[in-house]
């Protein structure tokens, strides 16, 4: 849905599309992960990465970039039909199962593209480039798990519509851990989302803020160009927080910060994902009572 700027400019290009980066080993979770995508571990009865689509399906996206590496098609498999276990489910009378069955593989368009040598994150979006083209698109990392009404991407597509250029999502974080991630200097600005002065990664002492950088974003078909134009790190990779800086610095560029509202569940950290499993389980009517004796008679002991 395209809408005009607050400044009456002209309307903004409508967000389509969203880049999700699957190739990561996932070797927090090792040994598991040496079999099963990290993508595809549950939370309660859904593997993350149906999480991370859904939010994309509700904030109106239409198809999905997977940035998908070797040993990882089950991710798209996921999201395509099985016109066996469909045939099964009808055979046995399993309408409920089977209508969710259905839902997955038709939420929306899935494509794959491959990065073939981990470069890091800004590399990764890079290998987008032929399938999203001249427009905008989202970019949802399956690590972060929000839980937020509008969803998360949805609140950074309203602000890219308010906004018109490239939107990073923030979240406040204790200052104390500020470290930990890539933290932003906002300019003062009467509402959000807020103009970027810079973008400091993981600051060991006065951070510019407590907005940390969070896996959702908004960006511009111009940040390629950035992308290509910016460096490999002291890692050897090339970092999208450098291609964004890159894009800031440019005349007509400029990024936006946006703070999203909702719960936040680091699902790529083994502590986040077991809290993960449990919030959503407490949203489940037919498990949250069980759950909660559970949990007291554990803390109780």
């Amino acid at each position: 849905m395209s809408s005009e700027s607050k400044s009456g400019s002209s309307p903004h290009q409508t967000v389509r599309k969203a880049v999700i980066p699957v190739a990561g080993l996932g070797t927090r979770f090792l040994p598991a992960t040496k079999v099963v995508a990290k993508e595809l571990l549950p939370i309660v009865d859904r593997p993350t990465i149906h999480y991370i689509v859904e939010e994309a399906y509700q904030s109106g996206i239409e198809q999905i970039i997977f940035v998908s590496a070797a040993g990882k098609s089950a991710i798209e498999d996921y999201f395509d039909r099985s016109f066996g276990l469909e045939k099964w489910l009808e055979e046995k009378g399993d309408t409920a199962r089977l209508e969710l069955v259905r839902e997955i593989s038709q939420m929306v368009e899935v494509q794959s593209v491959r990065q073939k040598t981990a470069l890091g994150l800004g590399h990764a979006i890079g290998c987008a480039r032929g399938v999203v083209g001249n427009e905008p698109f989202a970019v949802l990392l399956g690590d972060d798990m929000f839980d937020g009404d509008p969803p998360a991407t949805r609140q950074l597509i309203d602000a890219y519509e308010r906004c018109g250029r490239a939107v990073v999502g923030v979240y406040e974080v204790p200052v104390e851990t500020t470290h930990r991630y890539g933290i932003v200097d906002c300019a003062s600005s009467d509402a959000e989302p807020y103009p970027l002065r810079a973008m400091v990664e993981k600051p060991r002492s006065n951070p510019p803020s407590n907005l940390a950088i969070i896996g959702r974003y908004i960006l511009p078909p111009e940040i390629f160009d950035c992308i290509d134009a910016t460096p490999r790190g002291a890692s050897g990779e090339i970092q999208i927080t450098d291609a964004l800086n890159i894009l800031n610095a440019r005349e007509g560029g400029g990024v936006f910060a946006q703070v999203l509202r909702g719960a936040r569940h680091d699902a790529g950290d083994i502590f986040g994902f077991i809290e993960a499993n449990i919030a959503y389980a407490l949203k489940r009517p037919e498990l949250a009572d069980r759950l909660r004796e559970l949990l007291a008679r554990f803390a109780a002991s």
